[in-house]
């Protein structure tokens, strides 16, 4: 009898699937057996492993036990489990047993006890393997992973990953290899492969995207349920004849138009729906899964951003998601709960979470709690067809993975040119920048995308502008009208770049998307830098409250996002320092950041 999971919306944030889960699941997270290696194609016999990493922070971090700060290449992970942590799993002999990776970075080989089971290529997005056939009856199986990450290549996917040794300006120390959570979970043979969400407000209707692990043999069915706490909203039972499936469940109390908003999400009211997905043979069920949803939309008009067709002014802050003792990894679930709380403590209702695709369990705070995101990914940096096809594949299932999480609300597929540093002049790299654009909007018609975020947009559902002049006046001055941006789009930006390259101005929102930067420090702290500098607290305050205020109070901005929200390294500039804490009361920040914006 299959068991029926938890819901979704409810759990305790540590699932590493948080919208896709069991009732079963067993974390290999802990210590596995460690060793570098400089050969990418040398295969695991010939491995001395040679001291012990604490799985999932990245081997340059303190937290993983080896704090090794130098270019390797190749990074082999080597753990031990038994017929206990199969049972846990919810595997115990009948199904089928599946090892998961949630990021791994970059190119990752696997192998259980000695058969190779895959590869994946992507340092953002998740993977797992079917183990089943070569899992021992007695004993221990081992699991090794090679993970080849060359810290010299610009042309994949990297972000703020510095490529020289030592960090430098804006750039980090490197992550390598696993740097997400490691999990087993027993499945059946027909199960739920993977599922996400659509919505049309107006309608009421909810549709689901059903994928399968295998095409159907005989009768097969699938029943959806959706709930809200304990109010039953909708049922549908269908039968299943291919791999994939396209569900819709209509929401009848949704056409009484005066209580509609009761079910919407929103950072005032984050309402999540819960879902349960059996699939079942006609009788007994196979598979049970819950997920959940929000139901709300996105869109733009009138230069205003929209929110379930409310403009909403975005009170952004640019965050890096890096910790001093696990770097690109999060020293915990709590840490991604609190990285939320954090930032809606401080006032803001969205977030960039910058040059990276974040951990999924950040994300379902996110939707818990009532925090908009923008979506990004990594960048490169060159343009190459190598770049051109590495992007392209890690966006794509960046996407695919985060589409159903009501907290995004934009995609951003590239920023400041990064990995199109030529765009200006160059149409191969306009014509990727649309491209992917066009892309995103294939996979995803429900939200903005931004072809380039920064400037020289091409193809822009908003137009976004970074810039860290540190005078109020000036900043009042530059963003005061619709004309002053006009005359900002016949020229040059505020970075000396272009803000269009073949854009038309169609009516879009204006947004800052960085600005700010003021450093303050009350510690030595090596390169320390900002885009200008305080003198002591007093003085950080007035000014990030002289830069905040200008922004707000522009009658042509649709929001902002400042930079940002923690010191990174020797980035100076946050508003928190690198171990969270406030560089002045957070109340008083609060107040900075609502301000005027509070009330457009």
């Amino acid at each position: 009898m299959t068991t029926p999971p938890p819901p979704a919306s409810r759990q305790d944030g540590t699932h590493p699937r948080p919208q896709l889960l069991r009732s079963s699941w067993q974390s290999l997270d802990g210590d596995w057996d460690f060793a570098f290696g400089d050969d990418p194609a040398a295969f695991p016999d010939s491995v001395e492993f040679d001291r012990t990493i604490v799985v999932p922070y990245p081997p340059e971090s303190p937290a993983s036990g080896i704090d090794d700060k130098g270019f390797h290449l190749v990074a082999w992970y080597r753990r031990r489990f038994d017929q206990s942590d199969l049972s846990a799993a919810g595997y115990s002999g009948s199904g089928r047993a599946l090892l998961h990776f949630a990021a791994v970075d970059r190119t990752a080989d696997v192998w259980v006890n000695g058969a190779h089971v895959g590869r994946h290529v992507g340092g953002q997005t998740p993977f797992s393997f079917d183990v089943t056939d070569v899992l021992t009856s007695e004993g221990d199986n081992v699991v090794v992973v090679r993970a080849v990450d060359d810290p010299h290549d610009v042309a994949v996917p990297r972000g703020k990953q510095d490529w020289r040794e030592d960090p430098h300006v804006i750039w980090y120390h490197r992550t390598t290899g696993i740097w997400q959570p490691v999990w087993l979970e027993g499945v059946p043979a027909d199960r739920v492969e993977a599922l996400s969400w659509e919505y049309d407000l107006p309608s009421g209707r909810v549709d689901l995207d059903l994928a399968l692990a295998r095409r159907p043999v005989g009768d097969l069915w699938a029943t959806v349920s959706l709930a809200l706490d304990d109010l039953h909203l909708a049922d549908m039972r269908v039968r299943l004849l291919d791999t994939t499936t396209s569900i819709s469940l209509h929401l009848a109390r949704q056409r009484n138009g005066q209580q509609h908003e009761e079910l919407l999400w929103s950072p005032e009211h984050p309402r999540l729906i819960d879902a349960t997905v059996t699939v079942d043979g006609g009788t007994e069920p196979l598979d049970a899964v819950s997920s959940y949803l929000g139901l709300r939309s996105v869109g733009t008009a009138s230069r205003r951003f929209l929110l379930n067709d409310r403009p909403v002014f975005l009170r952004s802050v640019l965050a890096q998601n890096y910790w001093p003792e696990s770097h690109l990894a999060a020293p915990d679930a709590a840490a991604l709960r609190r990285e939320v709380e954090l930032i809606i403590e401080l006032g803001f209702n969205a977030a960039r979470v910058h040059q990276k695709a974040e951990d999924p369990r950040f994300l379902h705070w996110a939707d818990r709690l009532g925090l908009m995101i923008w979506g990004e990914t990594a960048g490169a940096y060159e343009f190459s067809p190598r770049a051109v096809a590495a992007l392209v594949s890690e966006w794509t299932e960046i996407v695919e993975r985060d589409r159903s999480h009501p907290s995004i609300v934009a995609w951003v597929p590239l920023n400041e040119s990064w990995g199109v540093q030529h765009i200006a002049h160059d149409p191969r790299q306009q014509a990727f920048s649309r491209g992917i654009v066009e892309l995103t909007r294939s996979l995803d018609t429900t939200r903005p995308v931004i072809s380039n975020d920064g400037w020289e947009h091409t193809d822009s559902d908003i137009w976004t502008v970074h810039d860290y002049e540190a005078d109020p006046v000036v900043l009042a001055s530059r963003y005061g009208s619709i004309e002053a941006f006009h005359a900002m789009l016949a020229d040059m930006g505020p970075a000396g770049r272009r803000i269009s390259v073949g854009q038309e101005d169609r009516g879009e929102p204006v947004m800052l998307t960085e600005f700010g930067g003021v450093s303050y420090i009350d510690e030595e702290v090596d390169g320390a830098w900002g885009y200008s500098s305080a003198t002591d607290a007093v003085d950080f305050a007035e000014r990030v409250s002289g830069i905040v205020g200008a922004v707000s109070a522009s009658p042509l901005l649709s929001g902002f996002c400042y930079t940002q929200l923690t010191d990174t390294g020797q980035e100076t500039n946050g508003l928190l320092r690198a171990d969270r804490s406030p560089k002045a009361p957070i109340e008083q920040i609060r107040r900075i950041v609502t301000g005027d914006a509070a009330t457009t």
